[in-house]
């Protein structure tokens, strides 16, 4: 598969937008899917970062495995990054991201209030790639509907100051992708979650690279929902008897649908694509 080069303008307005406002904030909440804690972090957006402050949010914690969520979770507070597990769907999360603001703006605040400073509202900007939740975690946050929200990447296309409550101010940016996906492997895992636009990789490969990955790592899971599936197949062939099985006949493009929904949807359990393991293939 051939590098994917994906930068529309909004995006990359975007960028530009945070590197001029960035220096208004106080920290920086970087969101990311839960089942992506490596692959759904924009390296461009990190660089643009640098050394401000950085909350680390997980998010859609109810989609990912939840053992390995606790290991990406203490990964990131080894490296000395504040992170944070979340349902951006609950009411709790309010209070969750306010005290984890305040925890990591706590040393400031206390330099401030020595010189007579009393720091009313901290300044966050949230920043991530599409699809993976800034909308309804916005809703949320402002305690009302000031986002659309919707299942798929680039719905939100314009940036957005609100009020959180009194401790908290939040701007708000469309997802961003990087220009290029030189890693297959995290353009896959970005596709398979719906992250990437459907239409800029091949369906075939992204259900083959699913059902490889639920015959290694959840194979229970995958012949639990697929009841008629022989994971002893490769994937090719088992794409073509379940097509058949279901009575898609020779319609193979309705059985990546299916199966590519019901991976996003959750029907197949809770999954995380990135893996403490493949630091170490990298190292």
């Amino acid at each position: 598969m051939t590098s994917i080069q994906w930068f529309p303008g909004h995006m990359s307005k975007a960028r530009r937008q945070v590197q001029e406002n960035i220096k208004f904030v106080d920290f920086v909440t970087v969101l990311v899917d839960a089942r992506l804690p490596l692959s759904s972090q924009n390296p461009m957006l990190t660089k643009i970062v640098g050394d401000k402050p950085k909350l680390l949010i997980l998010n859609k914690v109810d989609l990912a495995d939840e053992s390995l969520t606790k290991e990406w979770r203490a990964y990131f507070e080894a490296q000395g990054m504040k992170t944070l597990v979340i349902n951006s769907k609950e009411q709790v999360t309010v209070k969750k991201v306010t005290d984890a603001a305040k925890d990591l703006m706590k040393d400031k605040l206390q330099r401030q209030k020595e010189r007579g400073i009393q720091i009313e509202t901290l300044r966050t900007m949230i920043i991530g790639i599409p699809n993976a939740g800034k909308s309804t975690l916005m809703n949320r946050l402002a305690g009302k509907k000031i986002a659309v929200t919707g299942n798929r990447p680039g719905v939100t296309k314009g940036q957005q100051w609100l009020r959180s409550n009194k401790d908290l101010e939040i701007l708000d940016t469309p997802g961003i992708l990087w220009p290029k996906f030189e890693d297959e492997s995290v353009a896959l895992k970005l596709a398979l979650t719906g992250a990437i636009k459907d239409n800029l990789l091949p369906m075939d490969e992204v259900t083959i690279f699913g059902i490889n990955f639920f015959k290694q790592y959840y194979p229970e899971e995958l012949a639990a929902r697929f009841k008629r599936m022989n994971l002893e197949e490769e994937a090719p062939e088992i794409i073509m008897e379940m097509t058949r099985n279901l009575g898609f006949r020779d319609d193979y493009d309705r059985f990546y649908s299916l199966f590519v929904k019901e991976v996003r949807d959750g029907k197949l359990g809770r999954y995380t694509l990135d893996r403490l393991e493949d630091l170490d293939a990298d190292d």
